[in-house]
């Protein structure tokens, strides 16, 4: 409440100075819309983001082509701040460029560079002039988020471009002694294409350039025109192993869009659905751990136990990753009671089990030796970056969306933080350990208790062309999808930012110092996904 105050009258005394640059558009409890002009961005985001006592989380950043409907380019950039209160900025009447955030808030160093790709706006002033999503190749003028123009569209075909692979850029290896190793894109096994450079001085890693966005998706491009019930087939299937995390963020962005409450009940097992999710990720996880530096036992016993929460959720609800239970307004089935008495049984059992192999892993010296300060992410890093999830809470950043902004149920469950200091690998490990242990103890509370009745109250929907967001606590942090709906409630604009794309800038920052054998086991640490970064 505190930060919504300060930015209110903040923002009050800019509307009162400056009425021609800025305007407040919405401001309620938990949200307030600013529309304000661009070359006022750096100041206004330096006003709180330098702050540390109160630094914002930024969800995420959306580049909108609403020439069609008089606004030109737009820019939204959502801040949520730890009171539950969410910032939106947002910029009209961008043509060219607009100014680069990325000095004052590096976690937008990502979001810029693709907003100059797929929308051909221009940061002035970024670091970083490479690019990101398109690779060097596409020719000049393809940008496939803007809108075609009407008289255009249907000369779309004849349009689209061809592709001529050009050189990756890369940070050259310079001086006596120095080293590049390159590894990928392709890699062993069913792993997805990622790129990594290394510059080293024998073992001893100086530099890491990651270059992802080999798979691009472009499912952004693909939801635009699409009802919101095609448009959740295709969400969540942007990542295979965080299904029900990207179905959760969308539905809740739908829901508010038309207006739709969802029931208590309804709620109550989307939120078991979750848990279940983040359970079988959490214990195949540390298993990925385990197998990154040989240690077989550790990886079998737990793939085992993933596998039978795997069969589980095949049993219960049908698909062994969840896919197809969360739809818009409800969940595909709810188990009868003695299902659920069933579910009860055989979580409780999977719980003893791996309280029963878990201190095989965490006290065999040889794995503590590997993990304990590996791959360290410092805090201030990881609060610059905008890191999420796990690998945030590791670095000693209290910061989980199930408590900050309390969706589903998880405001009467009262879920808190799992934290720990150091930010190196082992850290990472013991995050998930302990999340493990609470997504068993959330599972029997909601099973047990009185969760899962039902209530219902109405509301109203906005209007077309307005726009809303949702987010979930996904495995790997917070998945944020933004939504924006045409006046014939299609899908008119659609951002995914998931956590895996929030997160991957900090690997090349937490293998610094440490040795190249090393790097799989810290890749291993942050278990972030090419799929989801890559949509």
């Amino acid at each position: 409440m505190e930060n919504s105050l300060k930015l209110r009258e903040y923002f009050e005394g800019r509307v009162l100075k400056q009425p021609e640059d800025f305007s407040l558009d919405l401001w309620t409890k938990n949200e307030g819309l600013v529309w304000l002009k661009s070359n006022y961005l750096p100041e206004v985001v330096e006003h709180f983001w330098l702050d540390a006592q109160s630094r914002p989380v930024l969800m995420t950043h959306i580049g909108n082509d609403e020439r069609g409907l008089g606004y030109g380019f737009v820019l939204y950039l959502l801040f949520h701040f730890s009171s539950d209160f969410t910032l939106t900025l947002g910029v009209r009447g961008i043509e060219e460029s607009f100014p680069s955030l990325t000095i004052v808030c590096p976690a937008l160093n990502w979001p810029e560079r693709e907003v100059r790709d797929l929308l051909g706006l221009r940061p002035e002033g970024h670091p970083d002039d490479r690019p990101l999503v398109l690779h060097p190749g596409w020719p000049e003028g393809f940008y496939p988020l803007r809108k075609l123009e009407p008289e255009l569209s249907s000369m779309s075909e004849e349009r689209s471009p061809g592709f001529d692979p050009q050189p990756l850029s890369f940070t050259e290896a310079k001086g006596e002694g120095t080293f590049e190793i390159p590894v990928g894109p392709i890699h062993a096994g069913i792993i997805e294409p990622g790129h990594f450079r290394f510059q080293t001085i024998g073992e001893t890693i100086l530099h890491l350039d990651a270059q992802l966005f080999y798979t691009h998706k472009g499912i952004e491009k693909l939801l635009e025109g699409k009802s919101p019930e095609e448009g959740l087939e295709i969400v969540e299937r942007v990542c295979g192993v965080c299904t029900v995390s990207h179905a959760l963020a969308y539905c809740e962005a739908v829901e508010k869009l038309k207006g739709v409450q969802v029931s208590r009940r309804i709620l109550g097992w989307r939120t078991v659905l979750a848990e279940l999710e983040r359970l079988y990720n959490h214990v195949g996880d540390i298993g990925n751990l385990c197998a990154g530096v040989g240690f077989a036992l550790g990886s079998g016993n737990a793939l085992q136990s993933k596998e039978q929460l795997q069969r589980l959720n095949h049993k219960l609800f049908g698909h062994r990753f969840l896919r197809g239970n969360i739809t818009l307004g409800g969940v595909r089935r709810i188990p009868e009671q003695e299902e659920t008495a069933w579910l009860q049984r055989r979580l409780a059992g999977l719980e003893r089990d791996f309280e029963e192999w878990i201190p095989l892993i965490l006290e065999h010296d040889g794995f503590r030796q590997r993990a304990i300060a590996t791959g360290v992410l410092s805090k201030q890093s990881a609060l610059d970056l905008g890191v999420t999830g796990p690998a945030a809470r590791a670095s000693g950043i209290s910061q989980d969306w199930r408590e900050r902004h309390a969706h589903l149920l998880y405001g009467e469950l009262k879920v808190e933080p799992q934290v720990e200091q150091e930010g190196d690998v082992w850290a990472r490990l013991m995050v998930r350990v302990r999340e493990v242990k609470q997504s068993f103890a959330l599972l029997a509370k909601l099973l047990e208790g009185d969760y899962l009745h039902d209530s219902l109250e109405p509301c109203l929907p906005p209007a077309a062309y307005s726009f809303a967001w949702g987010c979930a606590e996904s495995p790997r942090g917070t998945d944020v999808v933004w939504l924006m709906l045409d006046d014939e409630g299609k899908i008119y604009r659609c951002r995914i930012r998931s956590a895996s794309y929030a997160n991957w800038p900090a690997v090349p920052l937490a293998v610094l110092g440490n040795i190249v054998p090393d790097f799989p086991l810290i890749n291993k640490s942050f278990e972030l996904c090419y799929s989801c970064c890559d949509r």
